[in-house]
């Protein structure tokens, strides 16, 4: 036995290496991390357990059969992080490029039917050239397996993608269709045809960083939900996701022990809102004065910046925010900032996370681009997204409410279930310049003096509409609150709802507007 266990121990050490030690020290002078490294900094030190570690592959034509690599380009396995169970895999690019070929798609879906009946996040970090092209079409059906599993596992687990090399082609659509995308600045790549193919098609000179780097997905495209300098820094920011997480729909998010009689009132709120109902101030100021240890992670920082999403702990509690930033774009509503926002919302609401709204909206983005973008669809999928979700929803409005942006943003009507505003609220159908222009349109035009007709006018406006009275009168806000006693107010509330049940009817599954 001893003779056996000897050479099960060589065969182990000898898989571990992968494509061989060379081409590790390959992926080192490159600044990136082994497949097993980027595993072992990732978990919990000393907790993974890997599977199917002499896997290979059966292909036998263009040379393949006098080239085998036990695991075949891919670890898989089971592991915790902050003690909490995980499955993941972690492609090796020192066999075959990490190519996907039968074999590995086969462990990687393992992983994934395995952690769907655990109940368990499942973390992809992908690191591969792609199809394994002597396998052809069976390579190609690999790939179609895992978005299967990737689709089913949808809202039922936590999916995340973790780009630490290229990923082009079929690949990129597993990690599209996954709940969050992470990439490493200068070294990450996600592109459906590199620049080769883009310049023979459309005769475009574009470099790999410019098409589908890291920046590129993380501010233009939004396919990257965070980015980071390094590998180190991108895997500890995975663990750091996890910890707002539940393990699966069923599950309750992590909840840290909180002193209940340590929160107090915070005047630096009274200072945020500026008189000028026209300029700008940071929301996110707001944010981290409402939040645990003034604690916020956000997600899609760099695209769409007019709204801001992410997670958070409030009174040891995990909860969305979804915030306008009045600092960009006066915080209105675009396409990207509706799809961002939208995607966000239904994640939350798959994975039983409470919602934050802080609200100050003047409206959607005029114009012919936007209009003929589909800013009516496109609007509509953060409308669906609110309206459809059942979590505890709680909104407080800042500053200005229009329009049907104020509808949209969690109002009283589409189940909100408390809706507060500071007496800084403004709720209209529109601005009071606008407002009066159409308003007292006449009046304006035949004054002898049109400017201060205009001014009076205004003024008049302002002080019977733009308040949150009416609202609060009609039932629309549920109270009106000082400022100082937000986060106060906010984890009462979110305590309160704790026991909340909603139920949408009966169905297949709704048509989101797409």
């Amino acid at each position: 036995m001893k003779n056996k266990i000897d050479e099960l121990l060589k065969k182990k050490e000898k898989a571990k290496l992968g494509g061989g030690q060379e081409k590790i020290d390959s992926q080192h002078a490159k600044g990136k991390l082994s497949a097993r490294e980027r595993v072992e900094l990732l978990v919990d030190e000393g907790s993974f357990e890997e599977i199917d570690i002499f896997v290979k592959h059966r292909a036998s034509d263009f040379g393949l059969n006098k080239q085998h690599f036990a695991g075949d380009g891919v670890i898989t396995g089971f592991a915790k992080i902050d003690g909490r169970p995980i499955a993941l895999y972690s492609q090796d690019f020192t066999v075959f490029g990490g190519s996907l070929s039968e074999a590995h798609a086969e462990k990687i879906v393992k992983i994934m039917d395995t952690a769907m009946k655990l109940g368990i996040p499942i973390i992809g970090l992908n690191d591969s050239g792609g199809a394994r092209i002597q396998e052809g079409v069976v390579s190609l059906g690999g790939y179609a397996d895992i978005f299967l599993r990737n689709t089913l596992a949808s809202g039922v687990v936590p999916q995340i993608s973790v780009i630490l090399g290229p990923c082009a082609g079929g690949a990129v659509y597993s990690p599209a269709i996954t709940d969050f995308v992470f990439m490493v600045k200068n070294s990450s790549y996600m592109f459906v045809t590199g620049p080769n193919v883009v310049k023979t098609v459309t005769h475009e000179e574009v470099s790999f960083e410019d098409l589908g780097g890291a920046e590129t997905h993380a501010s233009k495209s939004g396919v990257a939900h965070f980015i980071f300098d390094n590998e180190v820094e991108t895997l500890l920011n995975v663990r750091r996701l996890i910890n707002f997480l539940p393990l699966n729909f069923r599950d309750k998010c992590p909840e840290l022990d909180f002193n209940f009689k340590s929160i107090k009132r915070e005047e630096k709120f009274n200072d945020i809102i500026p008189d000028n109902p026209n300029k700008p101030y940071d929301m996110k100021k707001i944010i981290e004065l409402l939040v645990d240890q003034n604690d916020f992670f956000e997600v899609h920082s760099g695209f769409a910046e007019n709204i801001i999403v992410g997670f958070a702990k409030m009174g040891g509690m995990s909860i969305g925010i979804i915030a306008n930033q009045p600092e960009v774009l006066a915080g209105v509503l675009d396409i990207n900032a509706s799809v961002k926002s939208a995607r966000f919302v239904r994640f939350c609401d798959a994975f039983n996370i409470p919602l934050l709204v802080l609200e100050d909206v003047p409206g959607f983005l005029p114009g012919t681009e936007q209009e003929w973008g589909g800013i009516i669809r496109h609007g509509a999928k953060l409308l669906y997204a609110f309206a459809e979700a059942t979590v505890p929803k709680i909104t407080l409005i800042t500053r200005k409410a229009y329009g049907g942006a104020y509808d949209v943003m969690n109002s009283k009507h589409i189940r909100g279930d408390f809706n507060y505003a500071w007496p800084s609220a403004e709720i209209a159908v529109m601005g009071p310049k606008g407002a009066v222009e159409i308003i007292f349109k006449k009046e304006i035009a035949n004054s002898p003096n049109p400017d201060e007709e205009l001014d009076n006018k205004l003024a008049e406006y302002i002080e019977k509409f733009a308040n949150p009275y009416i609202a609060a009168e009609r039932g629309y806000i549920d109270e009106i609150i000082d400022p100082a006693d937000s986060r106060i107010k906010l984890i009462k509330t979110f305590q309160l709802l704790k026991t909340k049940v909603d139920n949408n009817p009966k169905k297949k599954h709704g048509n989101i507007p797409l």
